[in-house]
């Protein structure tokens, strides 16, 4: 049986460099180390890779939709390879957590996250995994919609790198290692040097 990880974010040059496409970004990192592509699937808004973690079989997906309507996306390509919704992994930027750290999680609600609304909604369960990449909040009173959809500046392009290769650690040890495991190594701040 399969694990499906979905990179949530939006499509296109517009949002490719944004705080919301962190997840997007992970799953684009995953595939690039690993010497696959992510390809457009046939009569899905999707496009997909597929690799081995160990004996596992993994489907690294995104979206062709913006982020509030692509939970069918991945819900379509979870019914067609027969994943259930507890081998899914949501990977997904967060506000409410530090920038830079990560929390690892299994089920849970949306807050506020219109990409984990729209999977939910599609998968008819909370019940999946979720690995919650932090961006912190905004500075001063700036709206959290401006502050995730901005580009991200050139200063912080080197922190981003090491936030997505640590997200994409995390898939692999979530797979590998099972959630007890991961969430010792990789939650809030958990495991760093």
């Amino acid at each position: 049986m399969a694990w499906l990880v979905a990179g949530l974010g939006n499509p296109g040059d517009r949002y490719a460099r944004t705080r919301h496409n962190l997840g997007r970004m992970v799953v684009e990192e995953l595939a690039r180390s690993e010497g696959v592509r992510l390809k457009k699937v046939r009569f899905l808004p999707a496009e997909l890779a597929e690799l081995r973690e160990g004996q596992e079989r993994v489907l690294l997906v995104t979206s062709t939709r913006y982020m509030n309507e692509s939970g069918p996306s991945y819900a379509g390509l979870a019914k067609k390879h027969d994943v259930p919704p507890e081998r899914i992994v949501a990977v997904h930027d967060e506000l409410e957590i530090p920038p830079g750290e990560l929390h690892v999680k299994l089920g849970g609600g949306s807050g506020g996250h219109n990409g984990l609304k729209s999977l939910t909604q599609a998968l008819r369960t909370p019940e999946y995994h979720r690995i919650r990449v932090g961006i912190g909040r905004p500075p001063g009173r700036q709206d959290p919609a401006d502050y995730v959809l901005e580009p991200i500046g050139k200063r912080l392009e080197p922190d981003i790198a090491i936030w997505v290769d640590r997200a994409a650690e995390a898939v692999r040890s979530l797979i590998r290692d099972g959630l007890p495991a991961t969430q010792d190594r990789f939650n809030r701040g958990a495991g760093r040097d």
